[in-house]
């Protein structure tokens, strides 16, 4: 066991070739640490470490991953906000000596490929299977197949009328994640051979989030496992050995029928939809629009 240096809503302990993250789980840690209560980072994954002053008192000890090492970060591609960087360590004031020591520890292990962006992912992704709710369907992921299954008073026609779907992810390219804390978030799997559509509310390949819907602590370790298993098929080929060779032949996705839904569920998204109009975030047109769209469902 190596040492260890806690701080606010984090400890950090030093292994021989790695940093040993264990974040809290109380009511006042954010609820992305929650979720991933404990990441290790290898030392390789690390494109430089600083030290500098945090706010109210406090010093702030960065680890910056090398691009490409963390499907995390890649699937965040910046958006986090510096509150719930997974990679910033919180520390009193009074701990900035021992901060700084530990700083110098850490830079002195930096390879020389630091500068660099890594070749495959050196940090582990959030395990499967996960899931989410969105605003309108759930999505889930067991490890090689992504599900999306629309919900009656939140899909577009144009989902809807598609049914719903599922992908495996030896057909996808990537994933592109845009975080619920801004308007218009969504996550969306970009398929190969395929162009996405411009509005991700019309795309059957992405699921748009809402006010509650897809949090960030839910929607962005699903998209980082996702993204860890596509660039894993993508370098190891399938499941069964065979090598890939050339490009790959894309499979339709399977869409499931539609069947009936509770019509209880149009209720909730009209609630839904009243909480958007009155925060603002819907004008009187689209709000509207869209409860008749949801009324002519019944």
């Amino acid at each position: 066991m190596g040492d260890v240096l806690a701080g606010i809503h984090a400890s950090w302990e030093f292994e021989t070739d790695a940093v040993l993250i264990r974040f809290e789980r109380g009511i006042r840690a954010p609820k992305l640490f929650q979720t991933l209560r404990e990441r290790r980072i290898p030392h390789e994954a690390l494109a430089s470490v600083t030290l500098s002053p945090g706010k109210r008192g406090t010093v702030v000890l960065h680890a910056v991953p090398r691009p490409g090492a963390d499907p995390l970060m890649e699937a965040a591609a910046g958006q986090l906000k510096e509150g719930i960087d997974p990679y910033r360590l919180v520390l009193p004031a009074d701990s900035e000596t021992l901060a700084e020591y530990y700083a110098d520890e850490l830079r002195a292990q930096l390879g020389p490929r630091a500068g660099e962006p890594a070749e495959r992912f050196l940090v582990a992704a959030p395990e499967a299977p996960l899931q989410f709710k969105a605003y309108d369907g759930k999505a889930s992921f067991d490890g090689s197949q992504v599900a999306f299954r629309w919900f009656w008073t939140g899909a577009s026609s144009a989902k809807w009328k598609a049914g719903d779907q599922s992908f495996s992810v030896r057909e996808l390219a990537g994933v592109e994640w845009r975080s619920p804390d801004v308007l218009d978030g969504y996550l969306r799997l970009l398929r190969r051979g395929h162009t996405p559509e411009p509005q991700a509310d019309q795309d059957p390949a992405a699921v748009v989030f809402g006010l509650g819907y897809g949090p960030v602590h839910e929607s962005l370790p699903f998209a980082a496992a996702v993204l860890a298993a596509v660039r894993d098929g993508g370098r190891d080929g399938s499941r069964d050995g065979s090598a890939a060779v050339g490009p790959a032949t894309v499979p339709v996705p399977v869409t499931v029928g539609a069947g009936r839904r509770d019509p209880a569920d149009i209720a909730e998204r009209i609630r839904h939809l009243g909480e958007l109009y009155q925060a603002g975030l819907v004008t009187d047109e689209e709000f509207t629009a869209k409860k008749a769209e949801l009324l002519a469902e019944l």
